[in-house]
């Protein structure tokens, strides 16, 4: 029996969701098949093997049954790492660099795609490079804030005519985001983007709606139908507390009502992007539909999508008939596919 050790906690700001995410995936994997091992990193970045009954993980709990472990260990400890980090040190490449100097097989996209995906001014200029629509976009340093904020401002004016978005080019789950309507409040949004990350990704805005398509393989990956998010007339956009609460009044259609040939036309720029940015094992990929022109642009690549009672990425595999455990299991083959290829190749090149 494979011992698959599953990752969570961390220092991102998404800490809470990676908890979330961990314990959907401690509750479906198939125990005939896998034998849990729960590895905790708490906020602090500190590691620890959990309780292998661990289940539900609550932040102020776990770690009363679990035990110290430097991340060096934990090849003594797992065959199979399934990573449920989201953010930075955890999404980004980091931990899949981990990985791969431990040679530890793992779930999900390599370095180069997991750091290219999180970074999304990069992640767009890939795009652009391979002709696939995304909106009009600036990125803008931090560091640069300080010096000459308004002449960003003045810039981000002459390029943009409409609301734009501010957001950290590096963080996940709408932390740090900010919808900016009126000008005066550019410099508010670009200094909490900066707290953020120094790395500030200015976009426009793009009235319509929001879709998501969920993508698994390695070569040659397949797309679930888009699936879609509205939010209520409470939230300006698909914010933390909209993606993550009971009561954000948030609606989720799987499928969307769509044309057949708007969604397929979605599915197929979405295998595109991801090849394009070299993913693999499993990602969710997000869209926007122009509601005057009916245009698509993409939005971003998630590398470790949520995978809480929330999330899309799980639920639209379900309505294509794939459930979260057979999901589960899908990525872990995609990921030992992957691995076993790159030994492949290497002893090719020792001949």
């Amino acid at each position: 029996m494979k011992r698959l050790g599953v990752i969570f906690g961390g220092r991102s700001g998404e800490h809470a969701i990676s908890l979330m995410s961990a314990s959907a995936i401690l509750q479906s994997i198939d125990k005939k098949k896998y034998q849990p091992v729960p590895i905790g990193i708490d906020r602090e970045g500190k590691w620890f093997l959990a309780d292998k009954n661990l289940i539900h993980i609550d932040e102020h709990e776990w770690k009363k049954k679990a035990r110290p472990i430097s991340p060096g260990q934990i090849r003594s400890h797992v065959d199979f790492v399934f990573p449920a980090l989201h953010g930075t040190l955890g999404e980004d490449g980091t931990l899949q660099g981990l990985l791969e100097i431990l040679d530890i097989p793992y779930a999900g996209c390599g370095v180069l795609s997991s750091a290219l995906c999180m970074d999304k001014a990069m992640a767009k200029d890939v795009f652009d490079r391979n002709g696939i629509p995304t909106c009009k976009y600036k990125l803008v340093r931090a560091e640069d804030l300080d010096k000459d904020m308004p002449g960003i401002v003045k810039e981000i004016s002459e390029q943009f005519e409409g609301p734009f978005f501010v957001k950290p080019s590096n963080a996940g789950s709408s932390l740090g985001v900010s919808r900016v309507d009126d000008l005066m409040d550019a410099g508010r949004a670009l200094a909490l983007a900066g707290s953020f990350d120094r790395r500030i990704l200015v976009e426009e805005a793009i009235e319509g709606r929001e879709v998501e398509v969920g993508v698994i393989g390695n070569e040659n990956p397949i797309a679930t139908l888009p699936g879609e998010i509205t939010t209520s007339d409470d939230f300006q956009y698909y914010d933390f507390e909209a993606k993550y609460s009971d009561s954000s009044g948030t609606r989720l259609d799987i499928p969307a009502d769509l044309s057949t040939k708007t969604a397929n036309r979605i599915k197929k720029i979405a295998i595109k992007a991801y090849l394009a940015c070299d993913c693999s094992g499993f990602a969710r990929i997000d869209f926007f539909i122009e509601k005057k022109t009916g245009k698509i642009y993409i939005n971003e690549i998630n590398t470790i999508p949520g995978l809480t009672k929330y999330s899309l990425f799980p639920l639209m595999w379900e309505s294509e008939g794939v459930d979260f455990t057979e999901l589960i299991d899908k990525i872990v083959e995609y990921g030992y596919e992957r691995y076993n290829s790159k030994d492949s190749r290497q002893t090719v090149r020792r001949r």
